[in-house]
């Protein structure tokens, strides 16, 4: 009888240790599932900086101010894609700043709100690229800020979120034809600093971003025909659900970069206790997350993110020692390359 029982043991172990390989095998497959493309593209031909600004008008990207670590900025560079060139634009008049806001309405771009090195400022201005020339518009219907983000939809621009010695979310409309500023609903969720925003089929969704030391892990969807908030699937593993197992905390950053491609939304880079490079992909339909290919270059906080004809990019930012003027260009569907970096 007893060596029946010691055999049986024997089994048991055998059959845990199987199991134990398998249930290994199977979580290193899951990573390798992982996939996603970074490839390095024409750098960015100013300095290397953090906390610029970029607007979209057609088929152009336009990229400037930030901080270089040693003074703030106010030159302007209009990227081609069809080219891959960057090409030196009139600077922009007013005070040099980092952590500004930009959006682009009726073919002209809009910059303002953010930080001199000693005052929060609450200036706007119009870029016009035909003129190549700035035009300061009305002041920020808000209190001055830095670290909001903005948004356009139809022919208006937004504004939201942000500090100005308190952690902010209202929201602010600019009606360009009137040249005035509307306040309307504020953030229905969290308030915050260091978030991204992205637009969506004319609805625009803000998250990630801190508030008083914390990562925020509410999303909200935002229509202006309504003006209502909507409150998305939180970033979190915080549903008793199998579809957010994989979050963790991981999504949850301040400080990120954001861009739409192949009617999906991406979320990169940041800083959660330090700098980090991972890179999340949303899906509109599904309102999931999908962890893809971490940024391939070096991680970073204050980056820019864009899309041009349906093509992402992330540019700019820094860590604790380097101001970055790299640009990388994300392939979500490709396995990775290492020799396009």
């Amino acid at each position: 009888m007893q060596k029946f029982n010691t055999s049986f043991r024997l089994s048991l172990i055998l059959l845990s240790f199987v199991f134990a390989v398998s249930s290994c095998s199977k979580s290193d497959s899951s990573d390798s599932d992982i996939i996603g493309n970074w490839k390095r593209s024409s750098e960015f031909e100013g300095i290397g900086r953090t906390e610029a600004v970029s607007f979209t008008i057609g088929d152009k990207v336009y990229v400037g101010g930030g901080f270089d670590g040693n003074v703030r900025l106010n030159d302007f560079w209009q990227y081609n894609q069809a080219t891959g060139t960057w090409l030196k634009k009139a600077p922009f008049p007013g005070a040099a700043r980092s952590s500004a806001v930009a959006f682009a309405a009726n073919g002209k771009g809009y910059v303002g709100t953010g930080y001199d090195g000693l005052n929060k400022l609450n200036d706007f201005w119009q870029y016009d690229p035909v003129a190549d020339s700035w035009t300061r518009i009305a002041d920020f219907g808000g209190t001055a800020r830095y670290g909001a983000v903005a948004f356009s939809l139809g022919d208006k621009g937004y504004v939201t979120t942000g500090y100005d010695g308190n952690f902010l979310k209202d929201l602010w409309e600019y009606n360009p034809s009137s040249n005035t500023w509307t306040q309307k609903a504020s953030l229905t969720g969290s308030k915050r600093t260091d978030a991204v925003a992205f637009v969506y089929n004319s609805k625009a969704y803000v998250v990630t971003g801190i508030n008083n030391g914390s990562y925020v892990n509410d999303f909200w969807m935002y229509d202006n025909t309504t003006d209502t908030w909507t409150e998305k699937r939180k970033i979190t593993s915080v549903s008793d659900d199998s579809y957010d197992d994989d979050y963790g905390t991981d999504i949850t950053r301040s400080g990120a970069t954001a861009f739409i491609m192949n009617n999906k939304a991406y979320v990169a880079n940041g800083s959660r206790s330090g700098v980090i490079s991972t890179t999340w992909e949303y899906d509109f339909g599904s309102d999931t997350w999908l962890q893809k290919t971490s940024f391939e270059g070096t991680a970073r906080e204050g980056g820019l993110g864009f899309s041009i004809g349906n093509r992402g990019y992330v540019t700019t930012g820094n860590n604790s020692s380097s101001y970055f003027d790299d640009l990388w260009e994300f392939f979500p569907d490709q396995e990775v390359n290492s020799t396009d970096n």
